[in-house]
Order: C-alpha cells, then structure tokens, then sequence
C-alpha cells in the first residue's frame, strides 16, 4: 500500500551543548551539524527506511539546502514526483539546541513550505488516489492540511494527523475528520488547554478529544510510551528503557514507523509497539533522519 505524506521539508541546523544559554548569554556548542529534516519529511523518510511505498508531497528553495533535500529523497526512495521547487524562496530551516541531558529546543523557519498551498492536492490528485494512507503535519499552512483531510474523506482515504506544532486555531471539526489523531503530551496539553503531566491526566485529556469525535487519538509520551485511546480501546504501550543520546525526530520516527506498520497490517496495537521500539532506538543516535534504522538495522535491534 502506498502512503503519501504531505507535509514540511527543512534542513536541521543542529549544535550541541551542555547547557542552553540564558536569555543575552553566548555559549560554546561542543558540536554541529547539518542534517534534512522537517516533520514532513522526517516521517516519509522513517516509513522509506522501514520499506513503505512512499509519495512525498512537500515544497523545496532553490538553494543548496533544496538540493540536498532532494537528493535526500532520492536516496532513501521516496518518489519526488511531487516534490516542488519554489523560485526565489529559501528552503524551510529548523535551528536545533540540544543539551547535555539529550532535551532540544526548536525554532522554525517555514520558508518554501509556506508555498505548499491547497492547489498542490488538486496537481497530485490522480496519484493520491492511489494511495491508501495520507499523512499529515502543521509545519504547512493549515488551508493545505484542510483540504488534505478533505480530500482523504471524499475519497474514502484513512487520513493520520500529526497536530505539530500545536495550533491552538485547528479545528476539531476537521480534525475528527482524520482516521488518527497523534500528539505528543505537549501538543495533547496545548491543544485541550489541560494538564498531561501524569497518564492519568493524559487519558483524561484524550477522552475530551474521543468525546468530541476523534476516532482514535494515539499519544506519544516519550520515555512513558504511547497510549490509544478510542470509544472502545485504552491502550499503553511501553517505551523500550534505552540511554538517549538526542530526542530530537523521536516523534516523527514513532508516527513514521506506525504508518509503516499499519499499512500492512492494519492491526493499531502491533504497529504502536513496533512504532514504541522503533522511537526509542532513535534516541540512542544523534540527528534525526540519520538516527532512524534500516529494517535490517531493526530487525537485528528490536526485541
């Protein structure tokens, strides 16, 4: 089954460093790098990894880091039918702090994937037809992710919403269009205006979205696990306990894997588990897509 994820493409500007600086303070970073990334392309590139049929739907700069996006794509293939270039606009940008203690801060330059504009489902609208799964962000305006979800129901497509970053202005209404529904706490907190410190308060917090409408919320909750709810299923599914090197792209490497997963089994506790295992290998490597395994680097790691 072929997946298409429509969504983001940025490259990560990644330093590491003991300690984040304070507001007006300058500190040394111990390392950079630069590394593809953005939550679109994080989660395409996860499920490619893994052996998924994957349609990227994204907008690139024409600038180097475009380029790199591209050749990106086309090597972990992913098809780049759809992958447009925008003139004269920079490519998508995330500048990344990570701290001794493996926790990041993210600031986000949208650049070319604000170019990424509902007419884009109408051109790709004969190959998403074919596909049996669509995946989706906030990191591209929310017009364009509307009509994504619009598309997947009127055509009888499964629809898995990612609302990152949280967005305060998405509608419910929209959202319980979507067969999945997948924040992390954070985003679940933000996005329901209640405490998820505990599971207790996250599955408190889930059942108001279930109680709206949403089919089935799934909440990725780090080093806690992930937890399904729906009118009929509670779930909890353990994170493996692993030394974490950097977080950063955990998420999108759970959603990635999951999307995987499911597309051949349809089967939502078995692709949360393997989807649990996957994230939490990530964690173990530094970067983002660079973090993510192989199905043969899987298959010999997961337990």
């Amino acid at each position: 089954m072929k997946i298409a994820v429509i969504g983001s493409t940025n490259m990560d500007l990644v330093s590491y460093t003991d300690k984040l600086p304070e507001a007006g303070e300058t500190r040394e970073a111990q390392a950079f790098h630069t590394a593809c990334g953005g939550k679109g392309a994080n989660q395409a590139i996860a499920a490619g990894k893994l052996g998924a049929d994957v349609m990227m739907v994204t907008v690139i700069g024409d600038d180097l880091f475009g380029e790199k996006s591209m050749d990106n794509f086309m090597e972990n293939n992913i098809n780049t039918e759809f992958v447009w270039t925008a003139t004269g606009v920079a490519s998508g940008v995330a500048t990344i702090l990570v701290d001794s203690t493996s926790q990041n801060r993210i600031l986000i330059h949208k650049g070319a994937n604000e170019c990424l504009t509902p007419d884009v489902i109408e051109e790709a609208a004969e190959a998403l037809k074919g596909c049996g799964l669509i995946v989706l962000q906030l990191e591209v305006p929310i017009e364009t992710v509307y009509a994504a979800i619009d598309f997947g129901k009127e055509n009888n497509i499964p629809v898995l919403l990612n609302p990152a970053p949280a967005n305060k202005a998405l509608s419910i209404e929209k959202a319980c269009l979507c067969d999945f529904f997948v924040p992390n706490e954070t985003e679940l907190s933000i996005l329901t205006g209640m405490p998820t410190g505990t599971e207790e308060q996250v599955k408190a917090a889930a059942q108001t979205l279930v109680d709206k409408g949403l089919k089935n919320v799934i909440v990725t909750m780090g080093s806690k696990g992930s937890m399904w709810l729906s009118k009929e299923d509670y779930l909890v599914v353990p994170a493996v306990k692993v030394e974490a090197v950097d977080t950063t792209g955990a998420g999108d490497s759970f959603i990635g894997c999951f999307v995987e997963n499911y597309s051949r089994t349809k089967n939502i506790p078995e692709a949360m588990k393997e989807a649990s295992q996957y994230a939490s290998l990530s964690v173990t490597r530094k970067g983002t897509q660079e973090s993510y395994l192989t199905r043969e680097e899987f298959e010999k790691l997961k337990k």
